[in-house]
């Protein structure tokens, strides 16, 4: 009897989650006419609560200050690429030094599966997205493609310029996101 109301309670009160920053990795790929460029970026922090097996609510920043490149050898045009990336051409770090998404719906995992639907939030425009989330264990991971023209991120942007060429960078990015929790 004491076991089936312990139970009862926890299906019926939100568990709140903490994702471990640090063994938790958010990796970009933005794309281009003459090839891509990949790199990492951290979460600065982030959690959300579970409730008879569904994520009811949730936020997650990001320190967009931390943008890295990790395809590019060189050094020097390492550097140039991160800091044109952290500039206003791009994600306007210096003004926009965080970018959120916050957890407004979901479905229940089943078989390890849910989709979740929120509003991410890239130099100060909000938007919706959806997405699918996989869990194994201690882990979630998805990947999700992004918009950047949404955002006002515009530099080689064939939704705002004309004639571009093979200098268009793709509008769409995408993030692959690991994110280890402490339970």
């Amino acid at each position: 009897m004491a076991s089936a109301i312990i139970l009862a309670s926890q299906l019926m009160y939100a568990q709140k989650v903490e994702v471990n920053t640090s063994k938790s990795q958010v990796k970009w790929f933005g794309k281009k006419i003459t090839g891509q460029h990949e790199g990492t970026i951290q979460l600065k922090s982030g959690h959300f609560e579970l409730q008879d097996d569904q994520i009811v609510s949730g936020n997650f920043v990001v320190d967009m200050q931390t943008i890295t490149n990790t395809d590019l050898k060189d050094e020097a045009y390492n550097q140039k690429l991160v800091n044109h990336l952290k500039s206003d051409d791009f994600f306007g770090v210096s003004t926009f030094p965080t970018a959120d998404f916050t957890v407004t719906e979901s479905s229940k995992f089943m078989n390890g599966k849910a989709t979740i639907s929120g509003e991410i939030t890239i130099k100060g425009k909000t938007e919706k997205i959806t997405f699918e989330v996989i869990r194994k264990g201690n882990e979630y991971t998805t990947q999700i493609e992004i918009d950047r023209s949404k955002f006002n991120v515009r530099y080689g942007s064939n939704s705002f310029f004309d004639n571009l060429g093979n200098t268009a960078i793709d509008d769409i990015f995408t993030l692959d996101i690991r994110l280890a929790v402490n339970q």
